[in-house]
């Protein structure tokens, strides 16, 4: 399945980039994230209870960043086994500095199997952009006040 986005920060590309590779960000941010501890420089150990459709499941695994090219881009890798399968995703964010504003792209591919698997691949894909944009938009509120969606499904981040 894939999966893209684009989000637009109202903050410089260096205050995003840094905010973004966070851990206690990202940690903060992760839906229904419950554990989030190092495993590693760049891997950390992670826990959560996800809810897809009507499939509720605690899933533990590890968040990876790889590929680190210094506030162009990298590459983060989530892996999940859990009550309602395993989850495999791995998405590529370009950083691209416009103006006063940073744009995030996010585009990647995911993999599920097990129970989750078996709702549906338009269920999974919405299901999946509603927990990538619940994690931008938690990024943002937490470096800036407001969030908004934009009409074309997009987040704008100010």
């Amino acid at each position: 399945m894939r999966i893209e986005g684009k989000y637009i920060f109202n903050a410089p590309l260096l205050a995003v980039w840094d905010h973004l590779q966070s851990p206690e960000a990202i940690a903060r941010c992760i839906p229904g994230c419950d554990r989030f501890e190092p495993a590693g420089e760049t891997q950390f150990d992670v826990e959560m209870n996800v809810k897809v459709a009507a499939i509720r499941g605690k899933y533990s695994g590890t968040v990876a960043v790889s590929d680190i090219s210094y506030l162009e881009t990298y590459t983060m890798t989530v892996k999940g086994r859990g009550t309602g399968g395993n989850i495999k995703a791995t998405g590529i964010l370009n950083f691209t500095a416009i103006d006063n504003h940073t744009e995030v792209s996010v585009s990647g591919e995911a993999q599920v199997t097990g129970l989750i698997a078996r709702v549906g691949q338009r269920i999974m894909t919405g299901a999946s952009r509603m927990l990538m944009n619940q994690f931008f938009t938690c990024m943002s509120s937490h470096m800036e006040p407001d969030a908004n969606i934009l009409p074309n499904g997009d987040q704008e981040l100010k």
